[in-house]
């Protein structure tokens, strides 16, 4: 399992820095491993090669930014993900990544737009069935930047969303997207499959046992082959 952590600067200025990068890293590396895959740690895209990009696996990222994927990469990433040979993981700030790279949004089945709170909430499990979610409730507690979206696509799959009546809409950036407030999805293109979850901004997600099991259980969505 490929897992890249960049922080990149945005086109018109330096990006955020997630302080928990290093922590996710170990976490992630440590799921991979149960799922009996083999972990390769990447902090700059532009090592990776074509032929990585194209070899069955996973995907992980947690980007933020303009990340440095060449021309190059950017098709064979593509085209492997539709073949269904790589799939991706998308953990927190990757759907604030890769705006010069229009396929990145259907990728990742979004694009980050804003995060006006950072509280408590209650998180609505939409979807109990799946993997990510079954071993969660209808309801989960939880504290995180909570993100917007727009251009969330159509066929996404929401597995958690905020549940109603717990933000100030009157905050600088507060409203409700045409979406909603979905926390995390997967869907399908041809034979690619993506699964991302918008929560993991604290260190304190990445010691949690349901959290680590949300993100387990996206994983081992990825890999079914049924």
């Amino acid at each position: 399992m490929l897992i890249v952590t960049q922080v990149a600067p945005y086109a018109d200025g330096p990006a955020g820095v997630h302080g928990v990068l290093g922590q996710a890293t170990t976490a992630l590396c440590e799921l991979a491993e149960i799922a009996g895959l083999t972990p390769v740690v990447v902090d700059d895209v532009r090592d990776i090669s074509p032929h990585q990009l194209g070899t069955p696996g996973v995907l992980a990222l947690f980007t933020i930014g303009e990340t440095p994927f060449s021309p190059t990469q950017r098709k064979a990433l593509l085209d492997s993900w539709r073949a269904g040979r790589l799939n991706v993981l998308g953990v927190h700030s990757a759907t604030d990544a890769c705006y010069s790279w229009p396929e990145y949004g259907s990728i990742l089945g979004a694009r980050f737009d804003g995060h006006p709170w950072t509280q408590s909430f209650a998180i609505e499990v939409v979807d109990p069935e799946h993997p990510a979610t079954a071993h969660l409730g209808d309801s989960w507690q939880w504290r995180d930047e909570i993100y917007l979206f727009r251009a969330l696509r159509p066929d996404a799959r929401v597995l958690l969303r905020l549940a109603g009546d717990q933000v100030d809409l009157s905050v600088p950036g507060g409203r409700v997207p045409d979406c909603g407030f979905p926390l995390a999805w997967c869907h399908r293109e041809e034979n690619g499959r993506t699964f991302y979850s918008a929560l993991g901004h604290f260190p304190g997600a990445w010691e949690s046992p349901a959290y680590l099991r949300h993100l387990a259980g996206g994983l081992a969505w990825l890999r079914d082959t049924a």
